[in-house]
């Protein structure tokens, strides 16, 4: 079968053929419908040698859809023919946290070398991918498999983040949106089905901020060294009661700080390493800092429902296996706007 892997350090991805995997004993094989580009895949991609944390080759993709194809031994939960999503931050499943489904959060997972799929673990841009469990399936009935496969964390990881901020997310209050790509495209419109909040995007182009008016957003400020002034003006100099940022690089956390109100949240959810200093005095009083990672298993049941409801539609490119490595020439030149899907059997 035809496999998207990261075979040698700093190469780019490859288009290779490898064995079609077999589901062993409690795993599931998935026939993969779709599988989703991140940013998180060139990060992984841009790590030195000393210290890579994963053996190579590495299928790619830990954003997955497709249809249950055979159960190994003892497996139960899904049957064959099922549309299940593929929840992605694998757990041990009996610590504390993911009794409760919050495998994200797992104690055990790095001690025990528990990897996500494509992150670690075989991902699912192939034709097949194994799944561990069928815990780690979500049905999906008869949502588009294109158009869902990055809920599972372009969806997943932003609803996360803002379940977390609801108390303060009432209606009057601003949540500003930092980055409106990928994740924050999908932010937008999960804070506008979840919320009364004013939302206010920040992005370095006209089209992602084009993107962000069609998807919802209130208003849509260009992220440059007067967008804080400008959201100060635009919140009557108040300030967001919650940032959301979701590229997460030293100039955007600067802004994130520049721009929150007093007893507000900045959540730093993109992976840029930018650095945002907390102290007393250093930003405003009882503000909050915090980097949440992806989202629990419920949440993600819960995001598919918010899509069968119609409420969040993550505009997609879609490209085919052979065409994954330009997807993330694409991706890394900024020339996505929204999510890149990747077709493995289409």
């Amino acid at each position: 079968m035809k496999a998207v892997q990261y075979r040698t350090i700093g190469a780019a991805p490859e288009v290779v053929e490898i064995p079609e995997p077999v589901a062993g004993p409690g795993q599931i094989l998935l026939k993969v419908s779709a599988a989703g580009v991140c940013h998180s895949d060139i990060a992984v991609m841009s790590w030195p040698a000393e210290g890579f944390p994963y053996e190579l080759p590495l299928t790619l993709g830990h954003e997955g859809v497709g249809t249950v194809a055979a159960l190994g031994e003892g497996a139960v939960g899904v049957s064959v023919g099922d549309a299940v999503a593929v929840y992605g931050p694998w757990g041990c499943g009996t610590c504390v946290n993911c009794a409760e489904g919050r495998e994200n959060y797992c104690l055990r997972a790095a001690d025990l070398g528990i990897n996500p799929p494509g992150l670690g673990n075989p991902g699912a841009m192939a034709e097949y991918m194994i799944v561990d469990d069928a815990r780690h399936l979500t049905p999906i009935g008869d949502l588009d498999p294109v158009k869902t496969v990055s809920l599972t964390d372009a969806g997943l990881t932003p609803y996360h983040a803002i379940k977390r901020s609801l108390p303060k997310l009432l209606p009057g209050a601003t949540a500003v949106v930092i980055g409106t790509g990928g994740l924050g495209h999908v932010a937008i419109q999960l804070l506008r089905a979840m919320t009364a909040v004013r939302v206010i995007a920040l992005d370095v182009t006209e089209e992602k901020l084009a993107l962000a008016r069609t998807v919802g957003a209130h208003e849509a400020v260009l992220s440059d060294e007067n967008a804080a002034a400008k959201v100060r003006e635009l919140t009557g100099g108040i300030g967001a009661k919650v940032v959301f940022d979701f590229v997460g690089a030293e100039p955007t956390v600067k802004t994130a700080g520049a721009i929150a109100s007093i007893d507000s949240d900045i959540t730093i959810v993109g992976i840029g390493g930018g650095l945002l200093p907390v102290g007393f005095g250093v930003l405003p009083f009882s503000t909050s800092v915090s980097a949440p990672y992806w989202g629990s298993r419920k949440e993600l049941a819960e995001v598919i429902e918010l899509a069968h409801a119609g409420s969040v539609d993550v505009h997609v490119e879609t490209y085919s296996i052979d065409e994954a490595p330009l997807a993330y020439e694409r991706l890394h030149a900024g020339k996505i706007n929204g999510r890149a899907v990747i077709l493995p059997n289409g």
